[in-house]
């Protein structure tokens, strides 16, 4: 599985299916667009807004922190913790002299005796005097021990849990392959380790009506013509053959998975050679994401040392192509959809005739 490149001393190729192993060399100045795409980030999967299902994190107390970001996450461990000694502050303050060398009905000494207590600190200032106070120590103590317990558990598990730090490019590609029209997309593995015996799946979800009137949304996957990479590394250029069995053939196909509300999602399987399990990650397109008569520019360089340059600044960047395949422009981001005329798309999807293809309209 050779890496695509380019020689130092050539024009512009195509880029290769998958590209993996070999040693690269990063180059400076990274772009700012260019972010590693996590499990769950926001846009990789529609915003859904629920209604009639009541709101119980604390039926999956586990899974709710654990989906909750760093931030997020220590904020509801302050919060709890805060509100657990004032909980237990207002619990000594309904006792007047039960904690010893505390102001009378001083809720502050209480709070701070409470975060003693709690956190095992005992620094020896303030101490139970009755037996009321001695039984809410206790159970404080006991509380203040399962909770650093669960604490640390959780904090472990956020912190260990696998994640894969994939780049997805910002836009979808059909370029014709042997003659034949390809939808294309890239993915890069960010980080410097191999990805063992990656799995590709690529979905399309449609709005479908029966013919009892009934409206459903079904995935159909969409095939791949390699969706398996044994050692991922570097980069892998995804290829979904148009023929007759893609939704994307035929007439009038982009005005029908329009009509449909077609959006595309790809999914990544694989395991991290560097903790030994399993990781994912996801990505979603649109439509207007795909860039008809264009291809993806090359990312890496043989140098005349012998060694590789990885060049991820020309990550997301595309060059548009005339019917012959000739690169003709190099286009700058758009604000329009990123489509051509849909009746020359979809004649030239169909094979009925050969037309120019333009850009980003």
């Amino acid at each position: 599985m050779a890496d695509s490149h380019r020689q130092p001393s050539q024009g512009p190729t195509r880029e290769e299916p998958a590209s993996s192993g070999g040693s690269a060399e990063q180059a400076p100045g990274m772009p700012r667009r260019l972010r590693p795409t996590e499990p769950s980030a926001v846009g990789t999967i529609p915003n859904i807004r629920a209604i009639g299902r009541p709101w119980q994190p604390t039926k999956d107390i586990y899974h709710f922190l654990l989906r909750r970001s760093w931030m997020a996450f220590f904020l509801v461990v302050a919060s709890g913790f805060l509100c657990a000694n004032a909980f237990f502050a207002l619990l000594y303050v309904a006792q007047p002299g039960g904690i010893q060398n505390a102001r009378p009905g001083s809720f502050e000494d209480a709070f701070f005796f409470s975060v003693q207590t709690l956190a095992t600190i005992g620094y020896g200032g303030m101490a139970p005097a009755t037996r009321y106070a001695h039984i809410v120590v206790t159970c404080e103590a006991l509380i203040g021990i399962l909770s650093v317990a669960l604490v640390t558990g959780i904090t472990f598990s956020k912190f260990a849990r696998p994640t894969a730090r994939i780049v997805f490019s910002d836009h979808m590609v059909v370029t014709s392959r042997n003659g034949v029209p390809h939808l294309m997309f890239r993915l890069a593995n960010w980080r410097q380790n191999q990805v063992l015996e990656a799995q590709l799946r690529l979905a399309i979800l449609l709005t479908e009506t029966t013919a009892e009137g009934e409206t459903l949304r079904r995935p159909h996957e969409l095939a791949l013509t390699r969706d398996r990479n044994p050692l991922f590394s570097l980069t892998w250029l995804a290829m979904h053959k148009i023929d007759e069995s893609s939704p994307f053939h035929a007439p009038g196909a982009l005005e029908r998975l329009r009509a449909q509300k077609a959006q595309l999602f790809v999914t990544l399987y694989g395991v991290d050679e560097t903790v030994g399990q399993n990781i994912h990650a996801r990505h979603r397109y649109e439509l207007d994401d795909i860039v008809w008569g264009a291809r993806f520019r090359d990312l890496l360089t043989d140098l005349e040392d012998g060694s590789r340059l990885l060049d991820y600044r020309v990550f997301h960047e595309i060059d548009l192509e005339d019917t012959s395949g000739r690169v003709v422009a190099r286009p700058a981001p758009m604000t329009d959809a990123s489509m051509p005329a849909q009746t020359a798309a979809n004649a030239t999807l169909a094979g009925d005739v050969k037309v120019p293809r333009s850009g980003i309209a």
